[in-house]
């Protein structure tokens, strides 16, 4: 059942946060959906610029309601994730989405809030929520990149002032991490002072972390075992952050490259140990699995699984 972003929010707010998990093709989306279901979880599928222009949007769209069906105890919400403008208001028109991210957090602030504002009031007029991005990450992110050097964390003066101005539903903020599997070197961790001042200051308003992958140790290995050349001393967001972070405002947590090394490490590893096989297929029916179980992990470390039994009561109240 698709439901809209705000109502997940409402439920999940200052308890569990959401995993917004973005899908590209079949069997990510099955994973996905068999993952949320084995640990009973609330999700957020999101699809990015990139993804709808991968193979066609209708198609990817045509694969989360087909799954809609096959898994009708499902509940989730579905996202345009880092939107320009122009896809933000082609994803609004479409009538299919939940919620769109417009990303002008490269602009200056006025602009940012004066294009955020404009896409806020076109959402609003069809009942669709908008997230917005305050402070830019590091790293990269479809085909934005931002050097360590021009990424800051976002100012919670700033966050009020944006908020009130743009009307904006939940915020991108910048919190510590990093897009892509190069965030973090040494014991760097999630800025939960930033994380504090924000809810303080704006109690209510869902905070979404973005770069949230934990880039496992095991999967990079692997990967590397099998022939990849990752580099080893990659590290990503320590899950056990997620819950606390959720306990604070946090209540969408976007997970992408963790999917991405999961899929690499299954098809390595695969052509790997058959060396003949040239079938697809095998190896995609391995990864459905083993991304479904990837998923449940997720959701367990976020505080999400469990959750749907309740939250099914909570929508029929």
């Amino acid at each position: 059942m698709i439901v809209t972003t705000q109502q997940l929010y409402k439920h999940a707010y200052l308890k569990y946060a959401v995993g917004a998990y973005n899908i590209n093709n079949a069997e990510q989306t099955m994973g996905l959906f068999k993952g949320c279901i084995d640990s009973k979880a609330p999700f957020i599928i999101q699809l990015s610029k990139g993804a709808r222009k991968y193979t066609d949007k209708r198609i990817l769209e045509a694969i989360i309601r087909t799954c809609e069906e096959i898994f009708p105890e499902a509940i989730f919400a579905v996202h345009l994730d880092h939107g320009d403008e122009d896809t933000c208001y082609d994803c609004i028109d479409s009538g299919f989405y939940s919620s769109v991210m417009i990303d002008a957090s490269h602009e200056p602030f006025e602009q940012n809030v004066a294009i955020t504002k404009r896409v806020v009031d076109r959402a609003h007029a069809k009942g669709i929520s908008v997230e917005a991005e305050l402070g830019m990450l590091g790293g990269v992110e479809e085909d934005i990149k931002v050097d360590e050097g021009h990424a800051n964390l976002t100012n919670p003066d700033e966050a009020v002032e944006f908020v009130k101005q743009t009307k904006c539903d939940s915020l991108a903020a910048a919190i510590g991490t990093s897009h892509g599997a190069y965030k973090f070197k040494g014991q760097q961790s999630l800025r939960f002072d930033v994380i504090k001042e924000i809810t303080a200051r704006i109690p209510g308003l869902p905070i979404v972390m973005h770069g949230s992958s934990s880039v496992p140790v095991e999967e990079v290995r692997r990967i590397n075992a099998a022939g990849g050349e990752l580099d080893p001393s990659a590290r990503g967001v320590d899950q056990e952050e997620y819950l606390p972070a959720a306990r604070l405002g946090v209540t969408k947590v976007n997970i992408d490259t963790d999917g991405r090394l999961v899929w690499t490490r299954v098809h390595r590893e695969f052509f790997r140990d058959n060396p003949k096989e040239f079938d697809f297929r095998p190896p995609g029916k391995v990864f459905q699995s083993e991304y479904a179980a990837f998923i449940a992990n997720k959701n367990v470390k976020l505080g999400s699984a469990d959750q749907l039994a309740d939250l099914r009561k909570s929508l029929a109240a």
